[in-house]
């Protein structure tokens, strides 16, 4: 069995942890790292959720992502920013697709397809200032299985909106 658990990623000039709107998840948060232009990456377990993504977008003025990782092999994303709304996309798409089966539930059900979901994705980064090609975040949407971890995948996913890790 892989890892589950959620990371959250913000953009902020003190710990992300202390905004207000995540009070109710705070002792579960643990820091991950920090990234460029003070993006920050934390851990938190899988249950209880940390809360709407799209609250704490509106109440920190910020976009904010959520990915849920499932079993090491996939990833629910959860996006959220004030002014282009909230969307849901995930990586490692057939491994989600098996996940989901036996609740019948089918990937088309719960999140976009790969190519409004890039869309998607290059609007948020517009909205934290990024400009970010659609054609690379595509081809990670589309990927069916990760050749890795699904951890890893997230955190290309976040290279490739922008938010880059830190030189080192």
């Amino acid at each position: 069995m892989g890892f589950w658990g959620c990371y959250l990623v913000g953009r902020s000039g003190e710990p992300l942890i202390g905004h207000p709107a995540l009070r109710e998840a705070r002792d579960r948060l643990t820091l991950r790292e920090y990234r460029a232009d003070g993006w920050q990456v934390w851990a938190h377990p899988t249950d209880p959720s940390p809360g709407s993504m799209t609250a704490l977008a509106e109440a920190a003025r910020a976009p904010v992502l959520l990915g849920l990782v499932m079993d090491g092999v996939c990833v629910a994303v959860e996006a959220a920013a004030p002014h282009s709304g909230s969307w849901y996309a995930c990586l490692g798409r057939q491994s989600m697709a098996e996940h989901l089966a036996p609740d019948g539930a089918t990937v088309e059900d719960l999140f976009l397809p790969p190519e409004v979901a890039a869309a998607r994705a290059v609007q948020w980064a517009a909205e934290t200032g990024r400009g970010v090609l659609e054609g690379p975040l595509l081809e990670l949407l589309r990927i069916e299985r990760s050749a890795g971890s699904a951890e890893e995948l997230f955190f290309a996913f976040l290279d490739r909106l922008g938010i880059e890790g830190l030189p080192g």
